[in-house]
């Protein structure tokens, strides 16, 4: 598991590109056959992935964690961004489609991971928080989601979100999670942008070619930064730093919170006049 320490606003500024990819990207997600790890000290957040092929993958506990098992004191999001698989919760199987979503709750001790096929594997994206109370594991599959559309092709920025654990669905102590696709011709996200002081967030981008990026805007909003993703990548945002970005061409992503609440609408709102 990599630990990162996060840069504060005023070292954020004077940082190089190199520095910036070292402290928020994460591009080290879905080898097959493997089970990734990045722990955040921001809100103590831990972002992996999981892509069995032979067999299947435990999800253990890490020295960082000084837990018995990992959901010991944690609760965890899974999104299946790759072909069919399945999630087993102490002995329960749960099957995942592409774009299924499951929640764990804290307490759950046996966790692993598997693919229908070797050949054509599941790829599991991982976000966890600490948790403070235990709640049910649930599944929920991608016509289950609560969708929202937003934008207009005008502004190039028409997009379905797809609400999968938030208050009003699946329960969790502070995870927030769900993911946001964006029509053909549409290729801006989240602009103008916000910032949330109570709360962090983790982009991840996926469902792109592999000649395609991702633009993505962080830092202050008088201060900003660009890192390029490609698919499959995913960068983490403090709670002082917008998150906003414009591919080469439609993509989706998966956005997930964890900190003081859960209220999706809770932003603090800028213009495109707020932004250097």
């Amino acid at each position: 598991m990599q630990v990162r320490y996060s840069p504060d606003p005023v070292r954020f500024c004077r940082m190089t590109t190199e520095e910036v990819r070292e402290n928020f990207l994460i591009e080290m997600l879905f080898k097959p056959g493997t089970i990734e790890m990045v722990y955040s000290d921001v809100d103590r957040a831990i972002v992996g992935s999981s892509v069995p092929v032979k067999g299947t993958l435990e999800l253990t506990s890490a020295a960082e964690l000084r837990a018995e098992y990992f959901c010991q004191r944690r609760e965890l999001g899974v999104l299946n961004i790759g072909e069919a698989g399945s999630v087993s919760v102490d002995g329960k199987a749960y099957k995942m489609a592409h774009r299924d979503c499951l929640y764990i709750g804290r307490g759950s001790k046996a966790v692993s991971f598997a693919s229908d096929k070797s050949d054509k594997p599941a790829k599991f994206y991982l976000l966890s928080y600490p948790a403070h109370k235990e709640y049910p594991v649930t599944h929920i599959q991608i016509q289950q989601a609560t969708p929202v559309t937003l934008g207009s092709v005008e502004e190039a920025n028409k997009r379905t979100i797809y609400k999968c654990i938030h208050p009003q669905g699946a329960q969790s102590c502070q995870l927030v999670m769900g993911f946001t696709v964006l029509e053909k011709g549409c290729v801006w996200n989240t602009m103008p942008p916000h910032t949330h002081e109570r709360r962090m967030e983790v982009y991840l981008y996926f469902d792109m070619p592999e000649n395609s990026r991702v633009f993505h805007m962080m830092g202050q909003p008088q201060e900003t930064r660009h890192v390029l993703l490609a698919n499959g990548q995913a960068i983490i945002s403090p709670s002082w730093s917008i998150h906003s970005g414009v591919g080469t061409m439609a993509y989706t992503f998966c956005w997930g919170m964890g900190g003081e609440n859960q209220a999706f609408d809770d932003m603090d709102h800028l213009t495109i006049n707020d932004i250097r």
